[in-house]
């Protein structure tokens, strides 16, 4: 059905784009066309071919080749990254692709703001040494809702999130207060933000300094001084939002909820994590450090 409607529309919008929104090969579509397939299917293509497909469904389409590969790795079946590649190549398959978005910074206020302490040092040694945090924006039926949240930098885990339909303090403080109340972080924790008014806010500083936090802002107009958290709200965006309609504001909380707690945080591989999900690296860390202690 894909490749017949990109056949009627063919003389509206070129044929690439047309395959490209609707997540299908170039070299499919024209192998329909012909009456074939793209190319001669090898002996053994069929079952791995399923097993990627399968993989590719539970992760909502939001993995490319790479994370498949690695799926399939940790699942004990013995394939190549380039026979993945050639198969979802092939057949359609594909990673959600990134886009741009909007930033939600305003950074026009008269509230104090604190030095970037962080300095893009990305890579924090142990747990609750360095969190991060930012607010996007999602689009319901029923109007905007704004997200916020705070990461642990050591496994790039979402550690608390808020969902409200206003852009207010109390967004970030609840946010605040759920990755505290999981993590209960001794004193010394770096809390970094951009330079958003909600951040700078005498409120929300006030909590930080009550839990013994530090607070680091980006410099103005530098997104990169953020980089990570702005990383994770392009997965969402690209793997998740992207392409999906929510009828209720219910609906986009219950799905963002999904995203973050079912997958980022438990199953979602993470290149920078040695292909494991947060959950999974904390726990090599964890047990690695418990081991460590026996040796001594």
């Amino acid at each position: 059905m894909k490749y017949a409607w990109i056949h009627a529309q063919r003389h509206s919008h070129p044929i690439a784009e047309l395959c490209r929104v609707l997540n299908v090969s170039l070299s499919g579509y024209q192998a329909h066309r012909r009456g074939g397939s793209p190319t001669r299917q090898r002996p053994g293509d069929g079952p791995a071919l399923t097993l990627i497909r399968t993989i590719h469904a539970e992760s909502r389409q939001a993995y490319g080749a790479r994370r498949v590969y690695q799926e399939l790795r940790s699942r004990g079946h013995s394939i190549g990254q380039r026979r993945v590649e050639r198969l979802m190549r092939e057949h359609g398959l594909r990673g959600r692709h990134k886009r741009r978005y909007k930033a939600t910074t305003n950074s026009a206020h008269d509230h104090p703001i604190a030095d970037n302490r962080l300095a893009r040092q990305f890579t924090p040694s142990a747990p609750n040494q360095v969190w991060t945090a930012d607010i996007t924006y999602l689009w319901t039926d029923e109007g905007w809702l704004y997200l916020a949240v705070v990461l642990d930098l050591f496994n790039r885990e979402v550690i608390g999130w808020s969902i409200q339909p206003r852009m207010t303090t109390d967004l970030v403080l609840n946010a605040l207060t759920m990755a505290t109340f999981r993590r209960k972080p001794t004193a010394g924790v770096m809390f970094h933000s951009d330079r958003g008014s909600q951040y700078a806010s005498q409120t929300f500083r006030q909590r930080l300094a009550q839990a013994g936090m530090i607070q680091s802002m980006s410099r103005k107009g530098n997104c990169w001084d953020n980089a990570l958290t702005e990383s994770f709200f392009n997965s969402l965006k690209n793997e998740r939002v992207h392409g999906s309609r929510y009828a209720t504001r219910d609906a986009a909380k219950a799905d963002v909820f999904q995203y973050i707690a079912v997958f980022y945080n438990r199953r979602r591989r993470h290149s920078a994590l040695g292909y494991r999900s947060p959950t999974q690296f904390m726990q090599d860390w964890l047990a690695e450090q418990d081991a460590q202690q026996l040796a001594a």
